[in-house]
């Protein structure tokens, strides 16, 4: 399913210049992606795309401070919990874009979740709402976790 997230990333620079999701899982299936992963991705796109647009829709501004609940930590682990965290504080993502990354995150029923899915989730609610992230933020989030130093707070 990530490989075709991150191709529609990559080859549409805007949500809506995607085709249609019936003709884009036609496109998708003929350059060769699995059927089922096809579905699943277009659900999940789908499921993202309702809630990215709920998200522009609300201006509540939150100040407060994010505790995780137990099944949150297991599931999301403490690498994509410091990385959301890290984003947030960068202002690459707003506390109600960080909830979407959060439950999109735990839609897919991984624990934990790999770092590098949680980019593409990052990548993706953004590409949904038309926004980009900046070259710094674009090349950490497209950079692979071998390639980085552990973040240290300080």
């Amino acid at each position: 399913m990530f490989d075709i997230l991150v191709y529609l990333y990559e080859t549409y620079y805007r949500p809506d210049a995607c085709p249609e999701p019936v003709a884009l899982a036609k496109k998708l299936s003929a350059i060769g992606f699995d059927d089922v992963e096809i579905s699943e991705a277009l659900v999940w796109l789908g499921d993202l795309t309702a809630m990215a647009g709920v998200e522009q829709s609300l201006t509540a501004a939150s100040t407060g401070t994010r505790f995780y609940v137990d099944e949150e930590h297991d599931a999301l682990g403490s690498q994509a919990i410091g990385f959301i965290q890290f984003l947030e504080s960068a202002k690459v993502l707003s506390p109600l874009q960080r909830e979407i990354v959060i439950e999109r995150a735990l839609s897919l029923g991984e624990t934990p979740i790999a770092l590098v899915k949680l980019k593409v989730i990052v990548l993706m609610l953004l590409w949904s709402q038309g926004k980009e992230p900046d070259a710094l933020m674009f090349d950490d989030l497209f950079a692979s976790d071998e390639d980085q130093a552990p973040r240290l707070l300080h």
